[in-house]
């Protein structure tokens, strides 16, 4: 019925990769490289379980006023409104850099915006792109591993298709 199916979809940030015992935050994802990081829509309560030791917000300023005071762990905001693209892509690829080396290191990291879904989305299949996958590929993984929905806009897949000529390409000829 279609109650049912409503009720059996999954929700952001609960990616179904996931393995309880290794997994540092609760709905974490493991990315193709192994590195984990959780995403997760800020509009939905904390997910139980520890909190994250760096997280990374994408979003604006009436996004960051409602929810700075309750992010308590070292974190940054990338401006990036709803359903569109980062304002400074440069800045967008250094802390999304960052955040994946601190996930190498162990740390627990968390990527997040208001529902979960597009600027999160485009964000984790960016970070996709890390390990050697196509932009293509790495929207097609996210979607099977993190959420069905994400990348929503045509036009954060471009951001995605950047990031990794601009940014994966280049770390990998290194």
């Amino acid at each position: 019925t279609r109650r049912h199916r409503l009720r059996t979809r999954r929700r952001a940030g609960t990616g179904d990769n996931r393995s309880v015992s290794s997994a540092p935050l609760a709905g974490a994802v493991r990315l193709p490289d192994g590195v984990w990081v959780r995403g997760r829509g800020l509009r939905r309560p904390l997910p139980a379980g520890d909190l994250p030791d760096y997280g990374l917000y994408l979003g604006g300023s009436a996004l960051r006023k409602r929810h700075e005071p309750s992010l308590t762990w070292p974190h940054d905001w990338v401006f990036w409104r709803d359903g569109l693209l980062p304002k400074d892509w440069g800045l967008t690829a250094r802390r999304l850099l960052d955040l994946h080396e601190r996930a190498r290191a162990g740390q627990a990291v968390e990527i997040a915006c208001h529902g979960g879904l597009g600027r999160t989305g485009t964000a984790l299949a960016s970070l996709a792109t890390l390990s050697g996958l196509s932009s293509r590929a790495a929207v097609r993984w996210t979607r099977d591993h993190y959420h069905r929905r994400a990348v929503e806009m045509p036009w954060q897949r471009l951001y995605v298709s950047w990031f990794a000529r601009h940014v994966a390409g280049k770390r990998a000829e290194k």
